[in-house]
């Protein structure tokens, strides 16, 4: 019975393995994301020694041989045995690619890199990456880099922290100033505490700085030290995998390939995927099933975003990797989706169609009640966004992938009657669709950095509601004070026909006018220098025309009007206060003053 166990046990262990952890590498652009990658990569990939650093799809596979000849001293301090057996790198640097991968329960980043500029600081994609890293719940260390770029500084020593010791006495306070900024920058906004790699107490509660320099290569070896740490530290559960079971991935891209027609780059995170397997895609309205036609790598020593770099076919790729698939029905294939091999029997095929298909139902909503729309251009994204918007308690009618279409702006325009704020498109690396026209009564906002579509978001419901509460009180009696002047009675009655002061506010056509707290008419037409005008401000002097009233039994020469504001009107302005002159909210304690002669509640 127990070498039965023990055989069932050895079986098992011989179908599982540890895959690399998935590194993204994320920051504002300039502040060195592309060279950190290929100072990373360039550090070996020259060599075609064993252990060499490789070039996958969309990846670079950094083996634990490389991490541990480059860190060398500084790995054998942590006193750990690794089962890790490397890094994978994900190529595309930037938060775009970033937010378009994903997986079952979130980034397919197991551990992220945000590269800051140490002289700079956070940027607005810094801002909009960290926001990602922290909505997505992704582990990440911070690179400051560019240190060879501080003032004074002097690159002496291969090893970091020797380096920086060495440094004159104002250089490591320019150094430590500089560090201290980017730490109270995401606590400011993120409330994240952050600390210099080798001060950090505890590497669940803080998040580790690494200065570094892609151009000198100082800090690197300290910056793969880290990363490879903590994924052998919390990451490793995570990282176990089934080597004989089907492939998982994410498609990272979708793109023409010379001689193969169309073709999709993709990340597998699990399992083995092979030629001539079938193959379950997520799609936008069912998934999509073809047979993998041929796999492909770059041939070694060739940078694979070369566009002339040459390709070479294998049999098999074993997570975690990336790798070109040539296959039939890519059409309607987006960046972002799920993906799972399968064997041909119904029953596999119909399991590995729901699972595929519930990681989508994950992100794609239709909730049919009152919200704004949202669309993106991969799955990954439109997650983001929708946390974004979802964060503020913005309600979300539906959320789905692709440009925006005739139907998404049918259901905007259906919220607007019952609330105009929700009336709204927004669009993430999304445009118009063909021959899609926009509605007047919808907001559309469109952009590449996904903060900003929320901060745009929010700016112009502040622009509309002042806008409606404009509108408002346009319609509404203002408060307004104007005073009979002397010997401008031009006529008594039939309509009489006065010049008035306006001292106070807004006279407009239409205004009723009152002496005692009752209306005594309504003006019907206002001069100014001989001249109709509708409305006249504070300061100016004009003729007015008030049917039904007689000049000298109802009006005098230097009789002071009020505006008679009905008291509905009045309980609204005062809601709208924020739009009045100190001087017009003045006029309208006069006026309560006046009404509540009467009634003590008035206006209350």
């Amino acid at each position: 019975m127990v070498a039965e166990e023990r055989r069932v046990r050895d079986e098992k262990s011989a179908e599982e393995s540890t895959r690399s952890p998935i590194v993204s590498v994320l920051g504002h652009v300039d502040h060195g994301k592309s060279s950190i990658l290929d100072a990373i990569r360039e550090t070996n990939i020259v060599s075609k020694e064993a252990g060499a650093i490789t070039q996958a799809i969309g990846a670079s596979i950094i083996p634990l041989e490389v991490i541990q000849e480059k860190c060398g001293a500084l790995l054998n301090r942590l006193k750990m045995r690794f089962t890790i057996p490397g890094l994978l790198f994900i190529d595309t640097p930037g938060h775009a690619a970033f937010t378009s991968l994903r997986k079952r329960g979130g980034a397919l980043a197991d551990i992220a890199v945000l590269v800051v500029d140490i002289n700079e600081g956070f940027k607005p994609q810094t801002v909009e990456a960290a926001s990602i890293l922290r909505s997505t719940r992704t582990p990440f260390v911070i690179a400051a880099n560019k240190l060879d770029l501080v003032p004074g500084y002097t690159h002496k020593h291969a090893a970091l922290l020797k380096d920086l010791k060495e440094q004159h006495e104002s250089t490591q306070q320019l150094i430590d100033e500089r560090i201290y900024r980017i730490i109270g920058q995401l606590y400011d906004r993120f409330k994240m505490n952050a600390e210099r790699f080798d001060r950090v107490e505890d590497y669940t509660k803080q998040v580790a700085i690494i200065p570094c320099s892609a151009k000198t290569r100082i800090g690197l070896a300290e910056l793969l030290m880290v990363l490879t740490g903590l994924a052998q530290k919390y990451l490793e559960e995570n990282l176990k995998i089934s080597v004989k079971g089907p492939a998982k991935g994410t498609v990272l891209e979708v793109k023409e390939t010379e001689g193969l027609g169309k073709t999709i780059d993709v990340i597998i995170y699990d399992g083995t995927l092979r030629a001539n397997d079938m193959l379950v895609i997520g799609g936008v309205q069912s998934p999509i099933i073809t047979r993998i036609r041929a796999l492909f790598q770059p041939a070694p020593l060739h940078e694979m975003r070369d566009k002339k770099s040459k390709f070479i076919s294998i049999k098999e790729a074993v997570a975690a990797t990336g790798v070109r698939i040539s296959a039939s029905h890519l059409e309607g294939v987006v960046a972002g989706m799920p993906l799972m091999s399968c064997s041909d029997d119904e029953k596999s095929l119909e399991e590995a169609k729901e699972k595929v298909q519930a990681q989508l139902e994950e992100v794609l909503l239709d909730t049919g009640k009152q919200g704004i729309i949202i669309k993106a251009d991969s799955l990954g994204s439109l997650e983001a966004v929708i946390k974004l918007f979802g964060e503020r308690n913005i309600k979300i009618r539906k959320a789905s992938l692709g440009a925006i279409t005739k139907k998404d702006i049918a259901d905007a325009e259906s919220n607007y009657e019952e609330d105009p704020f929700l009336s709204v498109i927004i669009g993430f690396n999304v445009g118009l669709g063909k021959s899609v026209e926009p509605s007047n009564r919808v907001k559309i906002i469109t952009g590449d950095i996904i903060y900003k579509l929320l901060d745009d978001y929010l700016v112009w419901v502040e622009e509309k509601k002042k806008a409606i509460e404009a509108e408002e009180l346009e319609e509404l009696v203002r408060p307004c004070k104007l005073e009979v002047l002397h010997n401008c009675i031009f006529r008594q009655s039939n309509p009489a026909i006065i010049g008035v002061h306006i001292l106070t506010g807004v006279l407009k056509i239409g205004t009723p006018v009152m002496k005692t707290g009752k209306a005594l008419t309504s003006v019907k037409s206002i001069q100014l220098e001989k001249e109709n005008i509708s409305r006249a401000e504070q300061g100016k002097q004009v003729a007015i025309s008030l049917p039904g009233v007689i000049c000298g039994r109802h009006i005098n020469e230097g009789d002071v009007l009020y505006s008679a504001i009905p008291e509905q009107d009045f309980k609204k302005l005062k809601k709208l206060k924020k739009y009045l002159s100190d001087a017009e909210v003045q006029v309208m304690k006069e006026i309560a003053g006046i009404m509540r002669k009467n009634n003590v509640v008035w206006g209350v």
